[in-house]
This record gives C-alpha cells, structure tokens and sequence, in this order.
C-alpha cells in the first residue's frame, strides 16, 4: 500500500505562487511515476505535471500545456516527496490538486487518472483577482 498526503494549498491573488507537497510512505520505491492532478468545480479531473524516474536515477518531468513555463514538478528522492511550484497563478488554475502514483510504472501514457492507482485526499487552490 502506498499513502500520499498533499499540503501547501492556499488562497492567493492572480500572479501569486504557491508550492504544493506531496508527501509518500508505503512501498513507494519501485513505483517510478508521480503525477499531479487537478478538478475544478464541475469539472473532471485533469492532468497537470508528472515525474517519472528510472533505477538508475534518470528523472523526466512533464507538464500540460496549460500549466507549461509557470509550473514546476520536482522530487526531493530522500524525502520521497514530489513538488508542484506554481508561479504566476491565474484564476482558472482555481481546483482541488491531487498527487497519484501507480504501484509500478512499466511506460506509456500516465496523462489519465485511471492510470493511477493511489491518490492524495486533496488540497485546495484558490485564485483570485
């Protein structure tokens, strides 16, 4: 079993930043991919960044095109934590963001949310003008 526990989420106005955590425990080694996620107000739930590593420590980081040049996905391996920094925040990035890893990452696409299978409870992110 795997636990993810996502903090950092906030009220901030248009332009502002915020770093959002999330937090792994369980058998997360083997896994290789975590991914952010997000799910506004009547809306589904949609890709926002992913990180997916190799044994040998190779990292690759991907993002929508939505969120492209203004977020940041990072993994700090010690800590098994993964980072979303989010800088110039508009008001339609307004959503609950989770975290979501898949018990072992063999390839392919990770852009769903069915692909994974473990996910954070949750943080809300506010934006305002």
């Amino acid at each position: 079993q795997v636990q993810l526990v996502e903090s950092g989420g906030g009220s901030v106005q248009v332009g502002g930043s915020l770093r959002l955590s999330c937090a792994a425990s369980g058998r997360t080694g083997s896994s290789g991919i975590m991914g952010w996620f997000r799910q506004a107000p009547g809306k589904g739930r949609e890709f926002v960044a992913a990180i997916r590593w190799t044994s040998n420590s190779i990292q690759y980081e991907d993002s929508a095109a939505s969120v492209k040049g203004r977020f940041t996905i990072s993994r700090d391996n010690a800590q098994n934590t993964v980072y979303l920094q989010m800088n110039s925040l508009k008001p339609e990035d307004t959503a609950v963001y989770y975290c979501a890893t898949k018990f072992k990452y063999y390839g392919g696409s990770y852009y769903n949310d069915y692909e994974y299978d473990y996910w954070g409870q949750g943080t809300q992110v506010t934006v305002s003008s």
